[in-house]
């Protein structure tokens, strides 16, 4: 993907209402875990709704490049046909966490060298935790002492599995990605977490309820704070699985309704998820907008519609567990009519960029008031005005510019071109979103 230093000017509404329904493409993070769980399953597996973005197109072509069989309909579904893994293969990861994270444990059971390299930023992102379990597990690596992108895994086609401990305080897909090849090793995994806080704990959740509905059991002992996670064998069947929307990604388009005024309806909002974004529903009830969410019995989902009057109230929370959700609650925040604190965000200087200091930074250069703690943002109500807002290839600092363009004339957003990491076009949604809501 080529990335653009393209000025996008955001579409600028000011407070004229708009009344609008969308339909959010499907979860990257519960796409890539499918992939990964059909690709060592003992039979095909077909993933209906799946997202088609950067991020899910780099874990397909790496699954490819081990062997993997992957078909693409063209509704745009996608069947997935496990076969042995071999090398010599080259995997870009991009700049994307759970390719860097999820695929060296796959590699290390495929037979041959597999060589991994992705953007600049994927040097940077920290990976060590995870070579450092498989290392201890007996699989041979070349990363030149750095513990991080580029890396080479020298597989013998099988990984034996073990006893490793895991300091998975700066990512929790450090334990995801062991838990997700745990079954297909020859002894099973046991994983304890050593570090002193464990971020975004619903995305373990997540991989946990997904390994259950493939017949994995995932037992639980230690302690609320050193938690250890031990898998045995398990022979995983292929399924039909449906992907549920991207709820994280449903952030800066429900926020249009509180940054313009109006209602927004989201389809398909499921009626219980693991995805962190599902708290959306009570943080920006908490910022001022009302959630109409009424799944009926016999339904998984249902319509979820945020309607306000444009008022935004700020908030002190602690976004830990779900730290992705940052840059769209600060975009609303620098918004907001009092002042937010944003609290145990510190993981988030590890993301695609250091998205703390991102935010302080860009949204002072427009006017903001901004202070930034080591984990934590404070917001102040200021008067903000037009300029360039940066993005740092960073696809959720992208959609938090378009979120303030919204409110604030002259909005040029870098680099829009970067949200294609898990929305395929969001400029077109945004758009569409604009003017379908133009016409009630």
């Amino acid at each position: 993907m080529t990335h653009s230093a393209e000025l996008w000017p955001a579409p600028h509404r000011g407070l004229k209402p708009v009344h609008a329904t969308i339909t959010i493409p499907g979860s990257k993070s519960v796409t890539n875990r499918a992939l990964i769980l059909a690709a060592l399953a003992q039979s095909p597996s077909t993933l209906r709704k799946p997202l088609h973005s950067r991020d899910s197109a780099l874990m397909i072509g790496g699954l490819r490049a081990l062997g993997v069989g992957i078909e693409e309909a063209p509704n745009g579904d996608l069947t997935v046909t496990p076969a042995p893994l071999f090398g010599p293969a080259q995997i870009d990861v991009g700049n994307a966490g759970t390719v860097m994270r999820f695929l060296p444990p796959v590699a290390a059971m495929a037979q041959g060298l597999i060589h991994f390299d992705g953007d600049p930023r994927s040097h940077e992102r920290p990976i060590g935790p995870v070579i450092k379990a498989l290392e201890s597990l007996g699989v041979t690596m070349e990363h030149g002492g750095r513990y991080s992108m580029p890396l080479t895994i020298n597989g013998n086609g099988q990984l034996r599995g073990g006893t490793v401990e895991v300091d998975a305080s700066s990512s929790s897909q450090f334990i995801s990605a062991l838990l997700l090849v745990a079954p297909a090793t020859k002894e099973g995994i046991s994983i304890k977490h050593t570090g002193d806080s464990l971020p975004s704990l619903p995305h373990i959740e997540m991989t946990i309820q997904m390994l259950n509905e493939v017949g994995v059991e995932v037992a639980i002992t230690g302690t609320v704070t050193h938690p250890i996670w031990t898998v045995a064998p398990t022979l995983m069947l292929g399924r039909d699985i449906t992907i549920e929307p991207d709820l994280s990604n449903a952030a800066p388009f429900m926020a249009v309704a509180m940054i313009a005024g109006g209602s927004v309806t989201i389809t398909d909002w499921p009626k219980k998820t693991t995805q962190p974004g599902d708290q959306l529903r009570g943080i920006l009830a908490r910022m001022g907008a009302t959630i109409t969410f009424a799944p009926t019995s016999d339904s998984s989902e249902a319509d979820l519609t945020i309607t306000s009057d444009g008022a935004i109230h700020g908030i002190d929370i602690d976004l830990h567990d779900v730290g992705e959700l940052t840059p769209s609650i600060a975009a609303l925040c620098a918004l907001a009519d009092s002042p937010s604190s944003l609290r145990g965000i510190a993981h988030l200087r590890l993301h695609e960029t250091d998205r703390l200091a991102a935010l302080a930074t860009e949204i002072n250069a427009l006017g903001g008031d901004v202070e930034e703690e080591e984990s934590a943002l404070h917001i102040f109500p200021a008067d903000l005005h037009g300029g360039i807002f940066k993005t740092y290839e960073d696809h959720r600092l992208a959609t938090a510019g378009a979120m303030i363009g919204l409110r604030i004339p002259e909005i040029l957003v870098e680099n829009i071109a970067t949200t294609q990491k898990t929305l395929p076009d969001f400029p077109g949604a945004w758009a569409e979103l604009l003017e379908q809501g133009s016409h009630r």
